[in-house]
């Protein structure tokens, strides 16, 4: 049975909620916590950089939001657990959450260590689900709320010219990761996302094994250009908010229409 309600303008709002951003000392999740902030959110900005975490949330204070910096090594619980404690102290229930911290390489598969494969997926994948475990724990004690993960384009492709095994198969690891806890949790008031990335102008992607390649690459997306920072946080801003109260397990590709071709 359908019922028939008014949308509202103010479900895009995240103002009072509290939320965590993981990776929200540099790049896409330092651009999201500053944007949850804009959008009226309490933030808790975790790092393994206390001092970059301390910066971002800083930036946040000055402009007069309410923000918290925190550091936990994504792949251990325990911390994980720990700086969740913190944030919950601090601002009160988590309501919304992006785990954006990650790290990238690049090195011929035939060469490639078994420790260095070990380690991107340990950071890019198994600390995305201690991250939401972490994080999810609070919302499933608390009435709900939504996690996005950040994923990549490269979950669904094999960027040419770049030898990242490891980091192409974290990042798909993190979409089907989405989907499963999406399933798991939404009867219970928890929603699940991704945000998939393009080629995007952060400190990870002006590494010297793919700067020189992020031109090229703006010339092969119908958009015609690479993405800033700014370009993911309208995104994360509405898988956060009540407007995408009916979206979970959403793998949202944002990345000028690259894929296409």
């Amino acid at each position: 049975m359908s019922t028939s309600s008014t949308f509202s303008p103010d479900a895009f709002s995240l103002n009072g909620k509290s939320t965590l951003v993981t990776g929200a000392g540099s790049g896409i999740g330092r651009g999201i916590a500053l944007g949850f902030a804009a959008c009226g959110a309490d933030v808790a900005c975790l790092d393994l950089n206390l001092e970059a975490a301390r910066a971002t949330a800083d930036e946040i204070a000055a402009k007069g939001g309410r923000a918290l910096a925190v550091s936990a090594d994504t792949t251990d619980a325990d911390a994980l657990a720990a700086a969740v404690g913190q944030a919950v102290d601090a601002l009160g229930p988590i309501r919304a959450a992006v785990n954006s911290a990650g790290i990238a390489g690049a090195t011929p598969a035939e060469d490639m260590d078994a420790a260095d494969f070990r380690k991107v997926i340990d950071v890019n994948l198994t600390g995305v689900f201690l991250s939401a475990q972490a994080e999810a724990r609070v919302m499933l004690a608390h009435g709900g709320g939504s996690i996005v993960n950040i994923a990549s384009m490269s979950g669904t492709i094999a960027n040419r010219g770049l030898t990242q095994a490891h980091y192409n198969s974290s990042k798909a690891g993190v979409v089907h990761l989405t989907k499963s806890l999406a399933t798991e949790w939404a009867r219970r008031g928890v929603r699940v996302n991704a945000i998939s990335p393009g080629n995007t102008y952060t400190p990870m992607n002006t590494r010297p094994e793919i700067i020189e390649r992020m031109e090229a690459y703006a010339g092969d997306t119908p958009l015609g250009r690479n993405a800033e920072v700014t370009d993911l946080v309208g995104p994360a801003v509405f898988l956060a908010s009540d407007a995408a109260a009916y979206c979970t397990g959403v793998d949202l590709i944002v990345d000028g229409g690259y894929v296409c071709w």
